[in-house]
């Protein structure tokens, strides 16, 4: 390891605490050491927040180092018993979220046994997040095991109000520390052994210059405008230069998306404005001119014109049509004009670069450990067409686009579509390999990293800039000494996209800026890593807790103190954060497969919790309808939670989110009253998100009995859904859907009670009346049953490969004959 990354590791490992370093400095290599570390059998490590793409990685490299015992990867896959097995075996271990929180409240996992926990991106950790459940259940019953975090956004934690102080906390770790890529000894390591850096600032052509000046003035005018519109709202990173950036689309919905539903329609179409000409300006660099041209000319159109809030109207958007029309055809505006392509300044240079690069090696070859050369480009298009480009040369690529966009409207982007995986592949060009590969976008993460390790090229061609890998590069030649790197960096000067890069320069150092303010004055409690008793999330007493907490003390809870307070919890809504809600405040969670509803707050209350997207589904398929009916019949106060999101507004509207909701307000609210009118039992409880939901169920739950899990877990509904479906026959369910009187409320129990079909014709109508639940039903299928045409053709039907024995035949897939 280098002298910054060493060091980084002795810091965590002897401290508990957060790690945050700049992009691409290192920090998967600390991460994968500290792995090294602690994969013994001794040991017992809990991983948090990796992708299986991420895990696949640090095995991988684990591997590579003769690492034994490598981690566990824990699945659904796994039966419970092998999941014990697996902890008790120790070591490092990977698994979902929503196993280990399972597990840890059923008492599978030995929790005191935990030697510690590793969290990955632990930016993304909130009180509410799967991840901060788990820790608290951990350090609730373990208080010596470590809790070491890592993180590599440093600007996420400068959304919001002290939010490096509120992960901490979640975190339950009192020290933080802090690697920006000015650190003294980042610098002095890295300076050492610096990369052979040639930057080339290519200046726009005179036509590309007026499309960006157009585009500029159109985005100025949107911003300047919605600011106008909305004078009592706090825009204050709505400006240009965040609108060239690349995290624009999270500023907005920072900003906007609490009071989505309070803007007017003209907001809303300026939000929208700005984000189709930050793409057009984005589209500028990266497009050659045939298809920047069929983009710019999709715009213009009257739908389009009616559509945008004004600025199509304006002289800078007539520049833009007129001057991206011109890049094709020059100044002549006949219809048919003959085509006079502008070429990207950008590939002019990569050619010389090429043509540089060939008589170099064949200078001195044979002197240099690796020839390859590696282009990065943007994304898989542009290296898509990068690769066509050094294949075929410019000039014919731009006629090929030029009359395929002529000869078909959707030509250019069939052309343009490319496999993922097909993207990175050599090519013999000029004697040498080259390596094209994509900054994002690609389907492994690490790629480049593997590339730049495994293959170590000679050249480096950064067709498109990007921090992380430019970092990335540097942490190579420093840790490569004896293998110098050429770089070639390609950036358009004065230019939106040297704004861009330096955008996100500015804003990574002023982030580090701030935490590192915020360090030197941050108020970090004694028993903020949890190891006490008497800590506010662990303390079960309501003395306590009211105390600890400054709210109210609730007598009714003080005179059933002993009663411990429970709520049987399914399976399935371990997705949600409710559960780890409920346990903040101090009830304690049993996970349980039920089928009739959600929650069992009590042994009268049912709660079956549904999200906006989810109840529009489920008033949809009618599966809202059957579940009602359940919770109706076993429960006397069942209960229909509609839960909203707690960043989101509370309220009902068409367009409900930033992205559009088809769905019909009309139809939703007319299908909620028609269920209350069908269940006048059920009760709709309107909750605006799940921190209200918690105090609600705690509230229920005041002076009532605790539910009985056996209970409920023994309660079966009759509904027939698609997770039973391939219980049975699919061809006799057809066939028996096709019966009066069986609809699917009523066919799994027939399904289930009838062996056969010979046992359904010798049914007499009060059975099946007692079996349907309906007089109606009944009647209509006995009737069926009992004509004379309908009986001989029931009896003809089950025959070839649905004919099975007793019992066999309704149930299974169909047996081959």
């Amino acid at each position: 390891m280098l002298d910054f990354e060493n060091q980084m590791f002795l810091d965590v490992l002897n401290e508990d605490g957060l790690v945050i370093a700049a992009k691409g400095i290192g920090l998967d290599s600390v991460f994968i050491n500290l792995l090294k570390v602690y994969s013994d059998t001794g040991n017992l490590v809990i991983v948090l927040g990796t992708t299986p793409k991420e895990e696949e990685f640090f095995i991988s490299e684990l591997e590579s180092m003769g690492v034994k015992p490598l981690p566990k990867l824990l699945s659904s896959e796994f039966s419970v018993n092998d999941r014990q097995s697996v902890y008790m075996e120790g070591g490092v271990i990977f698994s979902s979220s929503r196993i280990l929180v399972v597990d840890m409240l059923m008492g599978r996992m030995p929790i005191d046994l935990i030697t510690g926990v590793l969290v990955y991106k632990a930016h993304r950790i909130i009180e509410t997040s799967q991840e901060a459940f788990i820790l608290r259940l951990y350090r609730q019953k373990n208080k010596k095991g470590f809790i070491k975090a890592f993180s590599s956004s440093p600007v996420s934690f400068t959304r919001g109000f002290s939010q490096v102080t509120r992960v901490m906390k979640s975190l339950y770790v009192r020290h933080l520390f802090l690697w920006p890529r000015f650190h003294a000894t980042i610098q002095s390591t890295l300076n050492e052994n610096q990369p052979d850096v040639i930057e080339l600032r290519l200046p726009l052509t005179p036509y590309m210059v007026t499309i960006q000046t157009a585009i500029l003035d159109l985005i100025h005018f949107s911003v300047k405008e919605l600011r106008r519109i909305n004078p009592s709202l706090d825009l204050d990173e709505m400006t240009v230069e965040n609108a060239l950036s690349k995290c624009f689309k999270k500023i907005i919905k920072f900003q906007l998306e609490p009071v989505w539903h309070q803007l007017s329609g003209k907001t809303k179409q300026l939000v929208e404005d700005l984000g189709t000409l930050r793409n057009l300006l984005l589209n500028l660099t990266q497009y050659d001119c045939v298809t920047f041209n069929v983009v710019v000319k999709s715009l213009r159109t009257t739908e389009r014109a009616l559509k945008t809030a004004g600025w199509m109207l304006l002289d800078a958007a007539e520049n833009l049509f007129l001057t991206t029309r011109a890049r094709v055809y020059g100044k002549s505006l006949e219809e048919n004009a003959k085509p006079e392509l502008e070429e990207n300044p950008k590939w002019t240079a990569l050619t010389e670069i090429m043509k540089e690069i060939r008589i170099e090696i064949d200078a001195q070859g044979e002197v240099f450990p690796s020839i390859k050369t590696l282009i990065v480009a943007e994304d898989d298009r542009t290296c898509h067409q990068l690769q066509q480009i050094l294949e075929s040369g410019s000039e014919q690529f731009l006629q090929k686009i030029f009359t395929k966009s002529n000869s078909s409207k959707d030509s250019v982007e069939k052309q343009e579509q490319r496999n993922p995986s097909e993207v990175v592949e050599s090519v013999e060009l000029i004697r040498e390999p080259v390596i094209i590969q994509p900054l994002k976008g690609a389907a492994d993460p690490y790629a480049l990293h593997q590339i730049l390790y495994q293959l170590r090229p000679r050249f480096v061609i950064m067709y498109d800039c990007e921090v992380s890998f430019v970092r990335q590069v540097e942490v190579y030649q420093a840790t490569h000494k004896e293998h110098a790197v050429r770089v070639y960096f390609l950036i358009y000067d004065a230019s939106a996209e040297e704004q861009s890069y330096l955008t996100s320069l500015r804003r990574e150092k002023e982030a580090f800026e701030l935490l590192i303010r915020e360090k030197g004055t941050m108020v970090i409690p004694e028993d903020r890593e949890g190891r006490t008793d008497d800590h506010p999330d662990f303390v079960r007493d309501p003395r306590k807790a009211s105390e600890m907490a400054l709210v109210p003390l609730d007598t009714r809870q003080m005179a059933r103190k002993d009663v411990r307070q429970v709520v049987v919890v399914d399976m399935r809504e371990f997705r949600s954060e409710l559960p780890s809600l409920l346990h903040r405040r101090g009830i304690d969670i049993l996970p349980i497969t039920i089928e009739v509803g959600d929650y069992i707050l009590t042994p009268d209350i049912c709660v079956e919790r549904k999200s906006l997207n989810d109840l529009i589904g489920s008033l949809n398929s009618g599966r809202l309808y059957s579940q009602s009916q359940e919770m109706c019949r076993h429960y006397a106060k069942p209960m229909l939670l509609i839960e909203f999101d707690h960043d989101k507004p509370f309220a009902l509207q068409g367009k409900y989110y930033l992205s559009n909701d088809s769905s019909s307000l009309t139809d939703v609210t007319s299908r909620l009253q028609l269920l209350t009118l069908h269940f006048p039992k059920l009760r709709i409880v309107w909750s605006p998100g799940p921190y209200a939901t918690a105090e609600i169920f705690e509230e229920l739950k005041k002076g009532r009995d605790q539910p009985d899990p056996v209970k409920a877990a023994s309660l079966s509904s009759d509904a027939y859904t698609e997770k039973n479906a391939e219980k049975y026959n699919p061809a006799i369910h057809d066939f028996m859907m096709k019966l009066p009187g069986i609809n699917s409320k009523n066919i799994r129990r027939v399904l289930n009670k009838v062996e056969d079909l010979g046992q359904l014709l010798s049914l007499s109508l009060e059975e099946l009346h007692e079996l349907l639940e309906n007089g109606t039903n009944a009647k209509e299928l006995w009737d069926a049953l009992h004509s004379s045409q309908h009986l001989a053709v029931l009896q003809a039907e089950p025959t070839g490969k649905n004919k099975g024995k007793k019992g066999k035949s309704w149930r299974g897939k169909p047996r081959r004959p």
